[in-house]
């Protein structure tokens, strides 16, 4: 129909036609099915980083004066996941997966370090939203290398590499602009500026937002340098077991004590980002966005803060692989608020979800599942295990071998190639802190059966490999290659 009222107004002359091209155009980006999309990434949060987990946890909460209130209500208006994961817990290899939906070792991918840039090449959710009539746009930390372009993105405004908290140099569309003030507040002017700007466009736009908090050297803004004095971590019963790869027999053998310090710079950083979550809730209200923008707020890693006696991420433990995962999208209505999901979601999962929220068909190249339908709680087929992997790379100070690993709903086999000494088994229902490894243990024969075939198993299907584009030590493949230490708790 449309096509033959073009047809006709072709008589009218070019003044007609562009006048019915807007016209569609607006209604085609007033579609709620084309919502507009704010995606919010932090760098190195532990997934009970925020208020609202430890109100959960009780007793068994680390931080318990943790305030987050923004993030909270953010979780109050929307869906918590609450077994969110990444396939990598390292902070580019991450952020890779979170762009391309593909493994680390798949070439459509090819970062599996944190000091490659990421391939012009690569098909991700925004060069395919952006083809698709799109506005899309990156601010904030990008981490990939000392990389400048950003590909697939109409505007950006970020910085390289690791950037600094005080008074970061910005690229803004390719120039260098020096700043002032504490980098997460920056990029979140940068933000709500480009958010204001889409109020006179008839396009739907996709942000992503890269919080530098609260990775090291973590230094939290002046509004924020005095929160949490003297505050003590509750212990977990892991702080005093080790890596398997990094034994430490006289930590092993010393009591777990009721509390601890820890590192608070950590978590002023946080209360701080909050802070900038809530400036830009408000600036979607305020902007009229709010009803038809999906915001999603996670992390590219976990954290371990004195868990398994280390700090610094890498591993297959539980505190490194798992993320905080809040999703809200008012125009699902009642049965996307205050909800909780307990299905496992993975960094892979974004951007398929994205893209179908956005109706753009999504590569069969690109794995993961979208997770759209557990916003609102409909019955889908839903993975019950999936893979992990993680490739040794020349980072001082934080030697962690080779890993890929298995984890279901209850269980977790980690194997690290080349060791096969160190091989892990946990029951994740009996011993949620990974202290046992059942691995040996007669009585858990049959999940260890089952576990390897699995392994065995998803390594084939996600055509598992050591790639060539993997940055190795130095020393790699020479005695005493793995020595070095682990980033202080």
């Amino acid at each position: 129909m449309f096509r033959s009222i073009l047809l006709s107004l072709l008589t009218l002359g070019t003044a007609a036609v562009s006048a019915l091209l807007l016209l569609a155009s607006s209604l085609h980006a007033a579609d709620p099915a084309r919502p507009n999309i704010l995606f919010i990434c932090t760098d190195d949060q532990s997934y009970d980083a925020l208020s609202h987990v430890q109100k959960e946890q009780g007793e068994e909460g680390r931080f318990p004066w943790l305030q987050t209130p923004n993030l909270d209500h953010l979780a109050a208006q929307g869906v918590r996941f609450r077994n969110a994961f990444v396939n990598n817990s390292l902070c580019s290899p991450s952020r890779a997966v979170n762009l391309t939906g593909r493994f680390n070792h798949d070439p459509g991918n090819s970062i599996a370090s944190n000091f490659r840039p990421f391939p012009l090449r690569n098909v991700t959710h925004a060069t395919l939203m952006r083809d698709a009539g799109y506005t899309t746009a990156y601010v904030g930390k990008w981490h990939m290398g000392s990389q400048r372009e950003r590909p697939g993105f109409d505007y950006h405004a970020t910085y390289v590499g690791h950037g600094r908290y005080d008074n970061c140099r910005f690229i803004v569309d390719g120039k260098d602009v020096p700043t002032k003030g504490w980098v997460d507040d920056v990029a979140t002017d940068y933000a709500i500026e480009f958010i204001k700007k889409q109020k006179t466009s008839n396009k739907p736009w996709s942000l992503i937002l890269g919080f530098k908090t609260p990775h090291q050297p973590w230094e939290p803004p002046a509004r924020a340098k005095d929160l949490y004095e003297g505050e003590l971590a509750r212990t977990v019963p892991n702080v005093n077991t080790p890596p398997i790869y990094w034994p430490n027999p006289a930590r092993a053998k010393k009591p777990v004590p009721p509390t601890m310090p820890t590192n608070l710079d950590y978590f002023r950083c946080v209360n701080a980002m909050d802070d900038c979550v809530g400036r830009l809730l408000k600036a979607l209200d305020q902007s009229g966005f709010a009803s038809n923008t999906l915001v999603i707020f996670t992390s590219d890693n976990g954290f371990y803060l004195g868990a398994h006696a280390t700090g610094d991420k890498r591993s297959a433990y539980e505190e490194s692989l798992r993320v905080p995962f809040l999703v809200r999208y008012p125009a699902l209505g009642e049965k996307a608020s205050g909800r909780v999901v307990d299905e496992m979601v993975l960094n892979l999962d974004l951007a398929r979800s994205l893209l179908d929220f956005a109706g753009v068909p999504a590569p069969e190249e690109m794995k993961g599942q979208s997770w759209r339908p557990l916003l609102t709680g409909e019955k889908v087929s839903w993975r019950q295990s999936w893979f992990y992997e993680y490739f040794t790379e020349k980072q001082k100070g934080t030697r962690v071998p080779d890993i890929t690993a298995v984890r279901t709903k209850d269980a977790k086999l980690v194997k690290y190639p080349g060791f096969p000494a160190w091989t892990e088994l946990f029951d994740l229902k009996a011993d949620p802190y990974e202290i046992r490894n059942l691995i040996n243990d007669p009585a858990a024969a049959l999940l260890k059966e089952k576990m390897l075939a699995e392994h065995d198993r998803l390594s084939r299907e996600v055509d598992y490999q050591v790639p060539d584009f993997v940055d190795r030590p130095p020393d790699w493949g020479k005695p005493g290659s793995l020595a070095g230490e682990l980033s202080d708790p």
